[in-house]
Parts: C-alpha cells; structure tokens; sequence
C-alpha cells in the first residue's frame, strides 16, 4: 500500500480507540519512560499536544514538569516553512491555536529551541514498523526540524521517540530518503528502542 492509503487506514483504526481507552492508554505511557529513564531533572524533552484521537501524553507532560524537567511544545511555522521551533511550557496561560486548531505555547518570553538542542523528543505517529520507520500525518515538519540527523552519524540529539497505540503497528512501511527514523516507540504495551547504540 502507498502512504496515503496506509494513512486512511491507521486514522480508521485510531479512531475505534474510546476515549476511555485513550485516558488508560496515556497513563501507562508515565510508568513505562519511567522505567526507560527517558525523564529526569533538568532534561530538555520535546512534547507534543495530541489532536485527532492521537493518543494522550498530557500525563507524561504533567510527570515530567513535576520531576522539574523542561519540556517544550512545537510551534507550526507559517506558509512554506517546515522547520519547528519549540518553546519552553511556562506558568503563565499563553495558548494559541495554530492553523490545524492545535494549542500552543507563545509566551513572548518562553525561550525557544530548534529540535538539535533537545535531549528526548517524543513525536507522534501514525504508524510504526519492527525497524523503527514511522509514518507522520504527511506534513513534514518532524522530518524537516530532524533533517540534520541524516548527516549526523557520532553526536546525535535528540533521542527520537515515536508515541502510538500498539495497534498502529505495521510489519513494515515504504520509506522515503528524507524519512527521518525513529530512535525507539513507545506505546501502552511497552518501550522499544530501535538503535541502542546511541546515548540518551
């Protein structure tokens, strides 16, 4: 199958999840980078506010601000512009929705970072398979803010994770030359690193 037509069917397949199942499946998503040591104290680790039945990582925010980490939030640049910046999640209420009706952070203040000065970033996708190719939602702003990782091959950030249900697994996935690939997945049945040689 093409992409656009695997993207049909994963979207059909999210949106059986029931919200109840959403709210369990994102709990589980704190204890197990818990036990991935993906959190820790002054950690810069890119976030995401999911949208479109995406599943729920508001608790892995909330555990990992509580563990006095910094997390960021993408921020959707204008027309013909891919490269995301991410700003700093602050005390104070600065939420905008974007283009796609998706809240972000914009404090005037908030200190914004390119994803190269990220630690951790957890990223949403559509679909994964067993060799750590993922599937976005087609509009590559991941693969463009992580482009640089094509060229990188010793000091690499930041550690990409893709966040999913298990269910959007795949035995495997068409890949494009500008794909960047995950690092590790992690879903509510588990954490998989893909490339363990590489540091968090």
């Amino acid at each position: 199958m093409d992409k656009a037509a695997l993207r049909r069917e994963l979207r059909a397949r999210r949106k059986q999840v029931k919200p109840a199942q959403r709210q369990a499946a994102g709990d589980k998503l704190v204890g197990l980078a818990l036990r991935g040591h993906l959190l820790a104290k002054g950690r810069r680790i890119g976030l995401y506010i999911p949208a479109n039945g995406e599943i729920d990582v508001l608790p892995l925010l909330k555990r990992a601000r509580a563990m006095r980490a910094y997390c960021f939030l993408p921020i959707v640049p204008g027309q013909d512009r891919k490269r995301m910046w991410f700003s700093l999640v602050g005390e104070r209420p600065a939420w905008v929705l974007n283009r796609y009706g998706i809240p972000e952070y914009r404090h005037p203040l908030a200190p914004h970072l390119r994803a190269r000065a990220l630690d951790v970033l957890f990223m949403p996708v559509l679909g994964f398979d067993a060799f750590g190719c993922r599937l976005g939602m087609g509009g590559g702003y991941y693969d463009a803010s992580l482009a640089y990782l094509k060229r990188v091959h010793r000091w690499r950030r930041p550690w990409v994770v893709g966040v999913a249900y298990a269910m959007q697994e795949l035995p495997r996935l068409p890949s494009d030359p500008w794909d960047v690939p995950l690092d590790a997945v992690l879903t509510e049945l588990g954490y998989r690193v893909f490339r363990a040689s590489k540091a968090k």
